[in-house]
C-alpha cells in the first residue's frame, strides 16, 4: 500500500519471533461442510470475469494477512479456520515480505514455512488463497525461484492463486511487463491453469497503463489494483472502468478504508461506494490486515490471540467492519 514500506522501515519496531504453524488437521477438519473450492470448481479468466468451471461469474471475499515477518503469529491453521468458518471469507492472502528486514531473502526457510501454513490450511478448509510475493521492488531471479517451488508444490490445487509483484512504486509499465513476463512463463511452465495476479506501476493505481498495453501470450492473468478509500476516491474507480472498458480483469488484492499510509480515520462512505463498485463489476477482493500493528489498517489488538476465534472485543474498527462486510451481520 502507498506510503507503507516507509514506515516499516523507518518504525521503530520490537521484532517476536513466532514458529508458524504447520502442523497437519484431523481427517474431519480438511473435509468442511462448506468446501468452497469444491462448489465453485477450477478457476479461470474469461473476459474480464473470473469464472468458475461452468462459466459463471466468481467473486471471491476474504482478508490478506500482513508481512510475514513481522506479523508471523498469525500464520497458522487456526486463523485460517477462523477466517473461513466464522468470518466466511472464501479467500485468504499470505502477504511474504521480501526484501525488508527479516523477510524471504534474508531468511527463505522462515518465509516458506509461513505461507505454506497458510496456504495448506486454506486447502484444508476449502477456500482459494493468494501466495502473494509482497514487495515493491524487482528480484527476478529470487521470484522464479520461489514461485517454481510453490508452483510445484501446489499445481494439482484450484485453491491457489500467485500474486507475483505486490506493489511496484517507481517502475515503468514496461518494465514491470518484462519482469510479469518472465516470472509468467516460469509459473506456466509448471502449472498452466492456475490464476496469475499481475501488478501495476504506483502502488497499483495504473492499471490504465496495463489496459493500453497488456501482456499476450498467457490465459488466466488478471491485474491488480488496490485501494486505501479514504485516499483513493472516484479518480481511481474511473480508472479502473478504463480497464474494464478495454477488457482488462481485475482483482482487488488488498484494500482498506483508511488512509494510503494505513492510518487515520475510515472513510465509511467511501469504502461503501468501493465495495457497491466492486460488486457491480463481480471484481474479488482481500482487506488489509491482518496485524496487530497500532494503526487503523490492522485489524487485530495486541491482546487477541494468535489464532482465534475473535470477538469483537479482539477487533479494531476496522476489523469489525470487514467481518461484518463478509458474513453480512
Amino acid at each position: 500500500m502507498k506510503k507503507y514500506l516507509f514506515y516499516l522501515l523507518f518504525g521503530c519496531w520490537a521484532i517476536v519471533a513466532f514458529a508458524c504453524d504447520s502442523s497437519e488437521k484431523n481427517e474431519e477438519e480438511q473435509n468442511p461442510p462448506a468446501d468452497v473450492v469444491e462448489r465453485i470448481g477450477k478457476l479461470s479468466v474469461d473476459g474480464t470475469f473470473l469464472v468458475n468451471a461452468q462459466g459463471e461469474k466468481v467473486q471471491l471475499k476474504g482478508v490478506s494477512y500482513g508481512w510475514h515477518n513481522w506479523w508471523p503469529r498469525f500464520y497458522n491453521a487456526s486463523s485460517v479456520a477462523t477466517f473461513a468458518q466464522d468470518w466466511n471469507a472464501t479467500l485468504v492472502r499470505a502477504a511474504m515480505g521480501v526484501d525488508v528486514s527479516g523477510a524471504y531473502l534474508e531468511n527463505p526457510t522462515h518465509a516458506i514455512q509461513c505461507v505454506t501454513a497458510v496456504v495448506d490450511a486454506a486447502i484444508a478448509e476449502g477456500i482459494y488463497v493468494i501466495i502473494d510475493w509482497h514487495s515493491h521492488n524487482i528480484h527476478t531471479d529470487a521470484a522464479k525461484q520461489f514461485f517454481t517451488q510453490m508452483a510445484n508444490k501446489y499445481k494439482d490445487y484450484p485453491n491457489v492463486i500467485y500474486e507475483i509483484f505486490n506493489e511496484p512504486i517507481n517502475d515503468s509499465w514496461q518494465t514491470v511487463k518484462d519482469y510479469s513476463t518472465e516470472v509468467i512463463r516460469t509459473i506456466r511452465a509448471i502449472d498452466p491453469d492456475n490464476i496469475i495476479l499481475v501488478g501495476c506501476p504506483h502502488w497499483d493505481q495504473d492499471i490504465n497503463l496495463a489496459a493500453d498495453d497488456p501482456i499476450t501470450g498467457f490465459s488466466n492473468l488478471m491485474y491488480v489494483l488496490h485501494f486505501y478509500a479514504a485516499t483513493h476516491g472516484q479518480y481511481l474507480r474511473d480508472r479502473g472502468d478504463y480497464a474494464i472498458q478495454k477488457g482488462l480483469p481485475i482483482f482487488v488484492s488488498e484494500c482498506a478504508g483508511m488512509e494510503a499510509s494505513g492510518n487515520g480515520g475510515i472513510n465509511r462512505q467511501e469504502w461503501t461506494a468501493w465495495v457497491q463498485w466492486m460488486n457491480s463489476h463481480s471484481i474479488s477482493w482481500a482487506a488489509w490486515s491482518i496485524a496487530d500493528k497500532d494503526e487503523t489498517c490492522s485489524m487485530m489488538l495486541q491482546s487477541a490471540s494468535s489464532e482465534g476465534p475473535w470477538s469483537d472485543s479482539d477487533l479494531k474498527e476496522w476489523g469489525r467492519i470487514v467481518k461484518s462486510e463478509l458474513t453480512g451481520n
